[in-house]
């Protein structure tokens, strides 16, 4: 019987491969297609892109509702009667479902809630950190789970950059004006989750090619990562040259695992096509 269990949301990315293996539930988040509303992670990303295309409007995304956790709680607890959840959540600030995990909480004593501050590829970095470490370490208690997963998540440090401007624009982040000229003139904004928000931290400029690879070495000397692994990945249309450039790249620098996701609707609608992110451990020590 396993006595951890951590619930994450389908924003996190989480490849289903890794999900299955460490056992991790996904509750959905969605996007809004006009009327029409899917589950995150139910359908191929790409038509996102294709409905903006057509439309020339964004589809709209949500956080998971307190049914949403209600239901994967309930099957935990069915399966895994005398199981503790830890609910490793999606940035907070960023969306409703911090919130409406505790609401379906309501009276249980059972889960304990972490807030990454992370999304996409920075939470399924935390999360499956934390799935590894919980198989090392099945005696650890409630309390030294959650500062684990707590430690975790201050270690990960993540950015990501898109190709162009227009679904930031088209998301009323960022203004038709600012759009224009970044995209004459091929300028990148580096966004990174500090203490859960998204910021622009620096701009770089020129295609793709040369942005991936500045990005990767500047972002990679300023946290001081542990070279045991890097996690990256990209939208749809990200192409698989670019894809081995990247790669190349984090293993010269050292690291000794490169991992790949691609990402879901979500991340999609607010980072465009061609879009690249990564995240990192920084090199602190652990503490129990």
């Amino acid at each position: 019987m396993k006595k951890y269990i951590i619930v994450a949301e389908t924003g996190s990315d989480i490849p289903k491969e890794l999900a299955d293996k460490y056992e991790i539930y996904l509750v959905p988040m969605y996007v809004t297609f006009g009327e029409e509303v899917k589950d995150d992670g139910t359908f191929p990303a790409k038509d996102v892109c294709v409905y903006y295309e057509r439309t020339g409007k964004l589809p709209k995304t949500s956080g998971c509702n307190p049914e949403d956790f209600m239901k994967v709680f309930e099957k935990i607890e069915e399966k895994y009667p005398n199981a503790h959840i830890v609910y490793m959540a999606y940035s907070a600030v960023t969306t409703c479902s911090f919130q409406s995990a505790k609401l379906a909480a309501e009276g249980k004593s059972n889960i304990s809630f972490i807030d990454t501050k992370h999304i996409t590829v920075g939470q399924c970095a935390s999360v499956i950190r934390l799935a590894q470490e919980l198989e090392k370490h099945p005696e650890w208690t409630v309390k030294e789970v959650e500062a684990i997963a707590s430690q975790i998540s201050r270690s990960v440090k993540m950015c990501f950059i898109p190709s162009n401007l227009d679904y930031l624009r088209a998301g009323g982040r960022v203004s038709n004006a600012t759009a224009l000229c970044g995209n004459i003139l091929s300028i990148h904004p580096k966004i990174e989750l500090l203490d859960g928000y998204l910021k622009a931290t620096r701009k770089y400029r020129g295609k793709m090619k040369k942005v991936v690879r500045s990005l990767i070495l500047d972002f990679c000397e300023e946290q001081n990562f542990d070279r045991q692994e890097v996690w990256m990945g990209c939208t749809n249309g990200f192409s698989e040259e670019l894809k081995a450039d990247a790669i190349e790249i984090a293993k010269e620098l050292g690291f000794q695992k490169v991992h790949w996701i691609m990402t879901g609707g979500v991340i999609t609608t607010h980072g465009g096509p061609n879009a690249f992110c990564m995240a990192g451990f920084s090199s602190e020590k652990k503490e129990v």
